[in-house]
């Protein structure tokens, strides 16, 4: 039998992203949608400006969208919620017994709350053993952020990390709707995200950490940000520079990514084949051709290039609604159903 789930924010970009993964989920049943009061029992196809490039489910586009309340018919509910009002609508689910997946970033600092990718750091679902509500709130990082860490964590585990940098290239799309003016962003490119480089500067530090009982120590290398939004529609674009602690070779980096399959026995949904993927032509990865690679779900890495015996740089890219978003958390939530089974 499916578990019910619910989705809060459903009209939003990520939300519509949670609308098309979850509406003919195998393990998931979709029973509510829930937004803001202006939305709230109207039918969601008449209140979603819907974006993507597949039709709005006939399941779901006559349901009546429901206020953000802990009311909601559900086991789970999948957080789309701006970081600005998610914090005290989530506590109150998870107060209430939901198990809340959040995309927001409201929770993922908070000491006793797993910022989890499950091909990284599925230990840290141990985090919420020390929640003191009846249910549990689980995060997805930043969409940057996921793109950086999974294409960090081959070369931790083999090889040690002392100093990251990295440049962003980031979407259109991560910045919502109706989202950057087009005046702005055609013909440009804005050196600054708001509250980005922050992210991506603290974030993979407390995923690629350690637990040591109830709490994470952030991993010990520092990282260097500078986030810069585009002109692509979906697809985050990194350029990364990293300092190993061991001796490196490009054939034995190649070889971290190609062996890189951590949930391989799982059988998830949503996991893809191959979560990070090396692609050797010197042109890739680029957003258009590869954004979607393992159904939006795989990290694609290109021009690996070693610059010391101790140094390597990169370009990773990333989905930033599916894998970056929305796509996380729907693989956190059956990953934590997994380990409940």
């Amino acid at each position: 039998m499916r578990k019910k789930v619910a989705i809060l924010g459903a009209t939003g970009l990520v939300g519509q992203r949670f609308v098309q993964l979850l509406a003919n989920h195998p393990i998931f049943e979709l029973t509510a949608v829930a937004a803001s009061d202006a939305s709230a029992g109207s039918r969601y196809e008449s209140v979603g400006h819907w974006h993507l490039d597949s039709p709005i489910p006939k399941s779901v586009a006559n349901m009546v969208v429901q206020r953000c309340e802990p009311t909601l018919d559900c086991e789970y509910v999948f957080s789309a919620l701006p970081s600005d009002v998610a914090g005290p609508i989530e506590s109150a689910f998870a107060e209430a017994g939901y198990v809340v997946f959040s995309n927001a970033s409201s929770h993922r600092m908070d000491k006793d709350v797993p910022l989890l990718i499950p091909e990284v750091n599925l230990e840290h679902l141990k985090l919420t053993r020390f929640q003191k509500t009846r249910g549990k709130i689980i995060t997805n990082p930043n969409c940057s952020t996921i793109g950086l860490t999974m294409a960090l964590k081959p070369i931790a585990d083999e090889f040690g990390i002392t100093q990251v940098s990295v440049v962003s290239m980031q979407a259109v799309s991560g910045a919502g709707y109706p989202g950057v003016s087009a005046i702005d962003i055609l013909d440009n490119v804005i050196p600054h995200i708001k509250n980005e480089e922050e992210k991506l500067s603290t974030e993979p530090r407390k995923i690629l950490g350690t637990l040591v009982e109830d709490h994470i120590k952030p991993a010990s290398f520092n990282i260097t940000a500078q986030c810069n939004r585009v002109a692509v529609k979906d697809g985050h674009m990194l350029s990364v520079f990293v300092n190993t602690q061991k001796r490196i070779s490009l054939d034995s980096i190649a070889e971290a990514f190609d062996n890189f399959n951590p949930l391989e026995d799982m059988a998830l949904p949503s996991c893809p084949e191959r979560p990070v993927v090396l692609l050797r032509a010197p042109d890739a990865p680029q957003p258009r051709l590869h954004r979607n690679l393992g159904n939006g779900m795989t990290v694609s890495v290109g021009r690996l290039v070693q610059t010391s015996e101790t140094s390597i740089r990169f370009v990773a890219l990333v989905h930033n609604t599916i894998r970056g978003a929305a796509g996380c958390a729907v693989l956190n939530a059956e990953v934590y159903t997994a380990q409940l089974s």
